[in-house]
């Protein structure tokens, strides 16, 4: 097989509010200890490295979040940071990082990736990551990996692909995408689960820098004014210019803006133990468990308590009969909160905006 330009991009922005009170804007998702012995972003570096080596590698987020970075990735070079002008959504950011990626070679295959993602098969995942890149490097095609659902979930968005059509590339089957949907109700989700023929949307994609600015041109003309403008803004090295070719683009993510309107997507099983760890109640399912259910950090003492996650490093927590309970203690602040109902903490982070004495807490 011929050996490809792989590059990757982190996704290292995002402010994490579903993981309040521990995650802060000061220290988002992506910096925390919470899925593994390192913070998700270094865990992120370490699992492709592999197949991208630090040259090739490019982590795009906003100034303050850039320079946490640099203090976590010191052996990184310099060059593998890009600073986003302003916090736009993830279609300005992909839009910049894979600007730049043409300038060098519009022939490299881009693979996107975000930083706060957990991934528990490592070898199948890089596999399969090298599976996507020979796909992105032949076709025409922006690749994308579509998890396959264990359970009607409504909080991602599903994939509608053809698995009577696929092909093999590299060992994996890759499949025509026939349409993006909307994060589901209920009934909704349960139906897709049922018919078969539909994925969760990963957020995790793959396409020759080529092809990208070809896709741009031909499906989401709208955005060719910003793209223009950031290849002659990174030719001038102006950061003025750039700010200003960053804000033509539209504060949208990258679905929206491209892939849902695109032609020629096509998706691989991202069969490699996915999780978007998406809110407290998701690392139920990751941290070891004592016989009635519960999972903790820090030591805990439980009296018919089940079904409940704690996180106290540091303190004593007893619990006494309660069921599914979260609770969060990060210094200045602790959550207690029902399990089914974690979601809604990033409503209490939107209520701490509005109080001017509760502000020090986001």
């Amino acid at each position: 097989m011929k050996e490809r330009d792989i590059r990757a991009v982190i996704l290292a922005g995002g402010r994490g509010t579903r993981f309040w009170p521990l995650g802060r804007a000061a220290r988002p998702k992506q910096f925390l200890r919470i899925a593994g012995p390192e913070p998700m972003l270094a865990e992120t570096v370490r699992r492709i490295r592999p197949l991208v080596p630090p040259r090739r590698l490019t982590l795009i987020a906003d100034a303050a979040q850039t320079r946490q970075a640099r203090k976590l990735l010191p052996r990184l070079p310099p060059s593998s940071f890009l600073v986003e002008p302003e916090a736009r959504n993830t279609a300005p950011a992909l839009m910049l990082a894979t600007a730049r990626v043409w300038l060098e070679n519009p022939e490299a295959v881009v693979a996107v990736l975000p930083a706060d993602h957990l991934i528990q098969d490592r070898a199948r995942f890089l596999a399969r990551l090298r599976a996507g890149a020979e796909a992105a490097a032949r076709e025409d095609a922006l690749v994308i990996f579509g998890i396959p659902p264990t359970h009607p979930a409504t909080g991602f968005g599903y994939i509608r692909h053809n698995r009577r059509a696929g092909r093999k590339i590299a060992g994996a089957s890759f499949f025509p995408v026939l349409g993006f949907k909307e994060k589901p109700e209920l009934a909704q989700a349960e139906k897709y689960l049922a018919a078969g023929g539909y994925a969760w949307n990963s957020g995790m994609f793959l396409w020759r820098a080529g092809v990208f600015a070809e896709k741009i041109r031909r499906h989401a003309p709208e955005l060719e004014p910003a793209w223009t403008a950031m290849i002659a803004a990174l030719r001038s090295k102006s950061a003025a210019a750039l700010k200003r070719a960053f804000r033509l683009a539209p504060a949208l993510s990258i679905d929206y803006a491209l892939m849902e309107k695109a032609e020629g997507v096509l998706v691989a099983d991202g069969d490699f133990g996915w999780s978007d760890v998406g809110a407290w109640s998701t690392l139920l399912g990751l941290w070891p468990k004592d016989a009635a259910g519960n999972a903790v950090r820090g030591a805990t003492v439980t009296l018919d308590a089940r079904n409940c996650l704690v996180w106290n490093p540091g303190r004593l927590t007893a619990l006494v009969g309660v069921r599914d309970l979260i609770v969060v203690e990060a210094g200045d602040a602790l959550l207690v909160c029902d399990a089914a109902l974690d979601q809604r903490v990033k409503d209490v982070v939107e209520l701490l905006k509005r109080s001017p004495e509760c502000k020090k807490y986001i």
